[in-house]
């Protein structure tokens, strides 16, 4: 009943060992996926309004946060100007994994929207509006009802991963989209799905970048290939049927280069236009300095963001602390803390990783966008404290 109750979890803050913390709605989730326009748009600003009143006299350590529908840029714009411009909410959250019906051309196959790149609509009016408000988006969806999450009697077939598969949706949406490097000011956080998505899409996307940026990626296509060479070879090196094809062979390359060539001249091949990123740095500076990742405390997988020796280029990702002890798979409160401190216990991380996993991280990603976020609050300054 504690966190049903904001008087009650605000007395029993200091028994959880939390000193400041941010509050997710879990209803409000069931908001951001509702399909009806007019009942999610009056729903979202009721709610917004209703933590706004609620948590009026407890905010100086517990700061609700407020819920953005995306389904179009305009309702999304709307809600963060009346939720933060007018409620004086600070933080806020959004779904990035918006179903759509099916698109004129495949009518009967729905599809998601991710906000990023190949978007129905252009989401950049909504980060302008964050970065104008001093807001951080921060994404939560889920990733059961669609892809291979689709079972009809097994709860956890569906559970496993689910939050990843859509965080990591949404973050490569955005990613390919360009809207890091259009806004390289603005922080994004990914909730509740673990760093582990996170620290294998940074690697994958640098493991493609060197091999299909706008230089490299001719370097792997037919059209590089010498048919007279090629056709040598087969007669030399050929046998059984396949040492038979002689001219067919040779005719079939040289249609497969000529094919190769005509694409290329006609097309661009450079997936990472869109992007805008040039150079592996853009890529670790957007996932070590803009991105941050929601986990759990009892996942041990944490440890993950902190090593240096495994992420490439010496990278560490920014790993945030959630206690998640409004849901129903926390059964003691109070040992939420105690069991993220088991990363220390086991040596997986140090005291000082302990503290940016427990506060730095989230500090920084917060006051990057509102750099006043924690005046006022029982924590004020501690951005000032942080190395």
């Amino acid at each position: 009943m504690t966190v049903t109750l904001p008087k009650l979890l605000y007395a029993r803050l200091d028994e959880i060992g939390i000193d400041f913390a941010l509050l997710y709605p879990s209803f409000g989730l069931t908001i951001l996926g509702y399909p009806d326009d007019e009942v999610r748009q009056a729903t979202a600003r009721a709610l917004n309004r209703y933590y706004a009143e609620t948590f009026a006299e407890f905010r100086d350590r517990l700061e609700p946060v407020a819920v953005i529908p995306t389904f179009t840029p305009d309702e999304a714009v709307a809600e963060l100007r009346h939720a933060v411009g007018e409620l004086g909410l600070k933080a806020v959250v959004m779904n990035g994994v918006i179903p759509r019906p099916g698109r004129p051309d495949d009518p009967r196959r729905p599809w998601i929207d991710t906000l990023g790149h190949e978007s129905q609509y252009d989401y950049d009016p909504v980060w302008a509006a964050c970065v104008e408000l001093g807001v951080t988006p921060a994404f939560h969806g889920i990733g059961y009802g669609w892809g291979s999450r689709v079972s009809s009697m097994n709860y956890v077939h569906n559970h496993l991963g689910n939050f990843a598969a859509a965080q990591e949706a949404v973050c490569r949406s955005l990613v390919m989209g360009g809207v890091p490097r259009r806004f390289r000011g603005l922080t994004f956080a990914f909730l509740e799905g673990g760093v582990t998505w996170g620290a294998q899409l940074y690697a994958d996307l640098l493991g493609h970048f060197e091999k299909r940026n706008r230089d490299a990626v001719t370097m792997f296509s037919e059209s590089r290939l010498d048919p007279d060479v090629a056709t040598r070879l087969h007669a030399e090196w050929g046998t059984g049927r396949i040492a038979g094809l002689g001219s067919r062979f040779d005719a079939s390359l040289r249609r497969a280069i000529d094919a190769a060539r005509e694409f290329e001249a006609t097309n661009d091949l450079d997936d990472f236009a869109e992007s805008g990123i040039g150079a592996d740095d853009d890529i670790v500076d957007i996932f070590t300095r803009q991105f941050a990742f929601g986990c759990e405390a009892d996942d041990p997988m944490n440890a993950l963001a902190f090593d240096r020796d495994v992420l490439p280029h010496g990278a560490r990702l920014n790993a945030v602390f959630a206690s998640d002890i409004g849901h129903w798979d926390v059964p003691d409160i109070r040992a939420v803390l105690p069991e993220a401190w088991e990363l220390v216990e086991h040596g997986h991380l140090d005291e000082d990783e302990f503290r940016d996993f427990t506060c730095g991280n989230v500090v920084r990603m917060l006051t990057a966008t509102n750099p006043a976020f924690f005046d006022g609050t029982a924590v004020s300054g501690v951005e000032k404290q942080l190395v």
